[in-house]
């Protein structure tokens, strides 16, 4: 079946950012007096804020000090973070092949909407995206499907049959199963490959440059799946 459109994840898949999140939550945290260990919160990208704090912090401390927290958290990214933040290699030049093949191209991200802007005009793409929802715009951030089946509303009357997700995380795979949607992984974000396929992908590549350079035997083209090395 043909391919109509394709769903990115931003964060770790198009944006080289999981690092710089993770040292912001890591910092975050002890601001409020709470250590972690920051392997800990690396496998941990790829949730949005609401999804990752109750893997670190006790449910009354949440209730009392997570608005709070993320406030801080968001703040301290954009401030001494997102300046850090680049554009993995073939992110424009991927979106380009698949509007000359007539696919639409959406963003579905766990970011907020602000920063999401700010990584369309990082990546050059902003041109060329006919779609994108972030967390701003869900009650509930990945691993719950809720931002790609925004996503998939804002597409229709496309199926989700005919929808293939791009993403770096298994909570992304778990997001998009629970969409009832076929993913491709990026190993890019940092997660392994048997991670990545065990949570669902269909196919795994090094990052969009990878992805363009096999696109014609991809799962973007509608071929069958296969993993790049």
């Amino acid at each position: 079946m043909r391919t109509k459109a394709v769903i990115f994840d931003v964060d770790g898949t198009l944006i080289d950012t999981n690092g710089l999140h993770s040292a912001a939550w890591v910092e975050a945290f002890q601001h409020f007096g709470v250590k972690v260990d920051p392997d800990d919160v690396r496998r941990q990208m790829g949730k949005g804020g609401d999804q990752l704090m109750p893997s670190f912090l006790a449910p009354d401390l949440i209730e009392q000090k997570g608005p709070e927290i993320e406030r801080f958290r968001v703040d301290l990214f954009k401030r001494k973070y997102l300046p850090q933040a680049r554009a993995f290699p073939g992110v424009r030049e991927l979106f380009e092949r698949l509007r000359a093949e007539g696919q639409s191209v959406v963003l579905a991200s766990s970011a907020k909407a602000e920063e999401l802007e700010h990584y369309k005009s990082l990546a050059g793409i902003a041109d060329l995206i006919d779609a994108a929802t972030s967390s701003d715009g869900v009650e509930r951030s990945k691993p719950y499907p809720d931002i790609f089946q925004a996503a998939l509303e804002r597409i229709r009357p496309i199926r989700p049959e005919e929808v293939v997700v791009v993403g770096d995380s298994p909570f992304d795979a778990e997001a998009a199963r629970g969409a009832c949607v076929r993913m491709v992984g990026v190993l890019c974000g940092g997660f392994g490959a048997d991670a990545l396929c065990a949570a669902g992908c269909i196919a795994v590549y090094r990052d969009a440059r990878d992805l363009l350079d096999h696109y014609e035997a991809s799962p973007l083209a509608g071929k069958a799946a296969q993993t790049s090395n």
